[in-house]
């Protein structure tokens, strides 16, 4: 093997270990055990279940042969602190169901990734969904539930869940991917229990996403309503992988992957948005690094692109800035964060996958 091949080979190894850790006897996936020797002292807590994080995980851990989905639905099914009545998945949970440190934050994604991850589980298959049909209709309910035909009724939050950016009935944005997400995980949930509503719903948030192109400035916008927010967002690969919504060979994917690349790629490694500061542990947030999550999506998506050799080149940069663990963030100084982060190693191994770089048997 060359030292690229063993490195990668090395990587997957150890994703291994920090997904079977991640992965707790009740069924609970947390985003970093703290528990474990390896987690750095100076690293915040992130012994907590975000439900988007871990179904990522999941699926990683499912592709390594490790079993986690099935036991991970059910805890989602009953535990989460007020699921059951309100039908609502908050930004994180305690492992033992207790609403966690972000308080009652709602980020719509989560639940559409949900569904999303039960279709892609299931292979689509109703017969085999049939053990979560309840956990789809919970899902499915509380989306719809608060969703007013064009945008959500509570304010929402996007995937890095920063507080000051909500969306406002008032002025009646969304937030693309978030939407996208949840579009998506209800056309699959109405693909494997029919239900009109459902798919009535991810209609107009499809809609909704593709009014979400700003033709003049040639890119998808990351929120879009009566106020637009022009900061690119790489959150918007997404569209493409894992939603679908957009081809990515499609000329309006083009061009926001194009400025996805031009505006927040440097030295290789891709920043979430613009002005993001956000590093996780510094004492007055020093400025955001690259996000090893973000180049394994960028691979994923110029590969289904065709572009497969720049789609190596995002890959590589994982495998060449990564020592044993893969961490939530790269910075270009002496800080080091969250390291491991579960999510960062599920997104190496999917992409990996997707890549065809895991070894067969």
């Amino acid at each position: 093997m060359n030292n690229r091949t063993e490195t990668i080979a090395a990587l997957l190894t150890t994703s291994r270990e920090v997904i079977q850790d991640a992965v707790l006897d009740n069924g609970a996936i947390v985003a970093a055990n703290t528990d474990k020797p390896y987690y750095p002292r100076e690293a915040a807590d992130y012994r907590y279940v975000w439900p988007r994080d871990a179904c990522f995980i999941a699926l990683a851990a499912e592709r390594l042969g490790i079993p986690a989905a099935d036991k991970f639905f059910h805890w989602l099914e009953t535990k989460p602190e007020d699921f059951q009545k309100d039908k609502l998945l908050f930004s994180n949970y305690s492992t033992n169901g207790r609403i966690g440190s972000m308080g009652r934050m709602f980020q719509p994604d989560q639940m559409g990734t949900v569904l999303w991850t039960i279709h892609l589980f299931c292979t689509g298959d109703a017969a085999k969904a049939e053990p979560y049909k309840k956990l789809i209709e919970l899902t499915c309910e509380g989306l719809v539930g608060s969703w007013n035909k064009a945008f959500f009724l509570p304010n929402t939050v996007d995937l890095w869940e920063d507080g000051f950016r909500q969306t406002s009935s008032r002025v009646e944005n969304n937030f693309t991917y978030s939407i996208a997400a949840c579009s998506e995980g209800l056309r699959l949930a109405h693909e494997l229990f029919p239900h009109k509503p459902w798919k009535q719903a991810s209609d107009q948030m499809r809609k909704k996403v593709l009014e979400a192109y700003d033709k003049s400035r040639g890119f998808f916008l990351r929120n879009h309503g009566k106020i637009d927010d022009p900061n690119v967002d790489a959150s918007l690969l997404g569209l493409v992988w894992p939603f679908s919504l957009v081809e990515a060979t499609d000329d309006r994917m083009q061009s926001t992957i194009e400025t996805i690349e031009r505006v927040l790629a440097d030295n290789g490694g891709i920043h979430r948005f613009q002005f993001d500061y956000f590093d996780s542990e510094g004492t007055a947030w020093e400025g955001g690094g690259a996000w090893p999550i973000l180049n394994c999506w960028m691979a994923i998506v110029l590969d289904k692109a065709g572009n497969h050799e720049h789609a190596q080149e995002f890959f590589n940069w994982v495998v060449n800035h990564s020592n044993k663990f893969i961490p939530e963030q790269v910075f270009q100084d002496f800080r080091i964060g969250i390291s491991p982060l579960v999510w960062s190693h599920a997104m190496f191994v999917l992409a990996a996958s997707e890549l065809n770089l895991i070894p067969t048997p």
